[in-house]
């Protein structure tokens, strides 16, 4: 048996795939294992050091929150010593991450070993920590529920200072169910033990179109339980939203052998691939790695928005820079200047109103949800991704206490990513609060990595004030971390 060590840096070793032999592989982690250690010592001094009047922020290179904040007082704890892959261990298909590590990386420490993450959330910047205690979703999630649910053990700093480990049975059990959804707010992850599972090297996709969104709802609905269609096995389900007559599911499956791949890392563009492809001939084949950030070249389809998508731009636009995290910079810059917003004003208009949101609804209502959307937002494309939380309730079907969705049962998510005009005299954030009073009236979600609207006892019935209140008193007393809403609502 060949294991692997990931350094700081880059991979290590020798042997098939990458790997070294597990007495080596022992050996370096007790080496990473004590640095890690020392590394952790080092956090808490910073920690206590830092002013207790200012919030606390991590200095971290790359962002996918979309709420933009001034940072003035901001006082800012480097973690940049938990970046890496400490070990992965093929036999128990397990890893032992840092908590600031990209699945980017950490896929590439996997994938030389036929495994990869149970969830891997679209971009390739998201953290491994940042995916736990926020939400990540993808095309697996019908199946293996969302990324926090194949941790094992979480090792966090609290916000008291202490650094505890958190495990499903155990003293901190209250933890490691409550810190999903919690966004840094009783504390940062800093090693994280999550289970691996086996992949082939190709992904065969086919696209299946829809003229009728209750259709297309039931069609999920059928697929996700079965976990097939038309016979043939499926691994992955999404789906894109073009217009209220043109929805498609795309299913995914794993295969050893394909007559061909496509290249959507190039001047190929992936959502455009999905209307081509639909219903014809063997379908579209692309690597495991590629079929994973499919969705990160171009963010999607917001790249569109900086030009990057008309073929003259296309040829001359440089491959590392068809990266989300570096259309996230250029929008984080316009935030701060507002450039867009002064062209507007130029016109006579008043700004466009950013909706950026991921909503969940339960499958039978997504249908209604999407009717509200395409009459009151007029947004495509639309994501779409099933999900059903995978881990057993003891209490009624709610084991994740922050973010209560049912065990067992399908939800499906929806992402919307633009601007809409508006007008003069409406509210502000008059879209996103129409979205989010939609959300409640179809006993959904929303997730909190953007802006939110609801007043404060709004939020805390949809977040579970009470549950969220007990775990902030016990790990976090002094409330040296801002509180949930002040974090995400306040935007402070």
């Amino acid at each position: 048996m060949w294991c692997l060590h990931m350094s700081p840096g880059a991979l290590t070793g020798s042997g098939p795939g990458g790997g070294l032999p597990c007495q080596d592989v022992n050996r370096l982690a007790v080496d990473q294992l004590t640095v890690h250690r020392r590394a952790v010592e080092e956090l808490r001094r910073q920690y206590a050091a830092l002013p207790h009047d200012a919030p606390v922020r991590l200095a971290k290179r790359t962002s996918n929150l979309f709420r933009f904040r001034d940072d003035a007082r901001t006082a800012r704890l480097d973690v940049s010593a938990f970046d890496h892959v400490l070990s992965v261990d093929p036999k128990t298909r397990t890893a032992e991450v840092g908590g600031m590590t990209t699945y980017e990386d950490l896929v590439d420490a996997t994938l030389p070993h036929g495994l990869m993450p149970l969830v891997v959330p679209q971009l390739k910047t998201i953290t491994l920590g940042g995916a736990v205690t926020g939400l990540g979703i993808e095309s697996s999630s019908f199946r293996d529920g969302l990324p926090h649910e194949s941790v094992q053990e979480l090792e966090i700093l609290t916000g008291s200072g202490d650094v505890v480990v958190a495990s499903r049975e155990g003293e901190h059990r209250d933890l490691f169910y409550g810190f999903p959804n919690s966004y840094g707010t009783l504390g940062y992850s800093l090693r994280l033990r999550i289970e691996l599972a086996p992949v082939k090297p190709y992904v065969h996709l086919r696209h299946i179109r829809f003229a009728d969104a209750a259709e297309c709802m039931r069609a999920a609905e059928e697929i996700c339980a079965d976990g097939e269609y038309e016979g043939r096995h499926v691994d992955f389900v999404d789906g894109t939203v073009f217009g209220p007559d043109e929805l498609y599911l795309t299913l995914g499956a794993f295969t050893d052998r394909a007559p061909f791949t496509s290249d959507y890392t190039g001047r190929q563009i992936y959502y455009k691939s999905i209307p081509r492809y639909s219903g014809k001939g063997p379908g579209d084949y692309l690597t495991v790695r590629d079929y994973l950030w499919r969705w990160d070249t171009d963010w999607f389809w917001c790249s569109r928005a900086f030009g990057v998508q008309h073929p003259a731009v296309r040829a001359v636009w440089p491959k590392r820079y068809q990266r989300s995290d570096v259309y996230r910079r250029l929008v984080a810059l316009d935030r701060r200047y507002g450039l867009t917003d002064r062209l507007e004003r130029r016109k006579g208009n008043p700004p466009n109103e950013p909706v950026i949101q991921d909503i969940e609804v339960p499958v039978e209502r997504g249908a209604e949800f999407l009717e509200f959307f395409h009459r009151e937002i007029g947004m495509t494309p639309i994501w779409m991704c099933p999900l059903r939380v995978r881990e057993p309730a003891a209490d009624g079907g709610k084991p994740w206490p922050l973010y209560p969705l049912e065990s067992g049962r399908l939800y499906v998510n929806f992402g919307f990513w633009g601007t809409v005009p508006t007008r003069h005299g409406l509210r502000p954030g008059h879209h996103n609060r129409l979205v989010e009073d939609a959300v409640t009236g179809l006993g959904g979600h929303k997730s909190l990595y953007s802006e939110a609207f609801y007043t404060e006892d709004e939020f805390w019935r949809h977040y579970n004030g009470d549950a969220y209140r007990e775990l902030k008193r016990a790990h976090d007393p002094d409330g040296r971390l801002l509180d949930l809403y002040a974090k995400c609502v306040g935007n402070r």
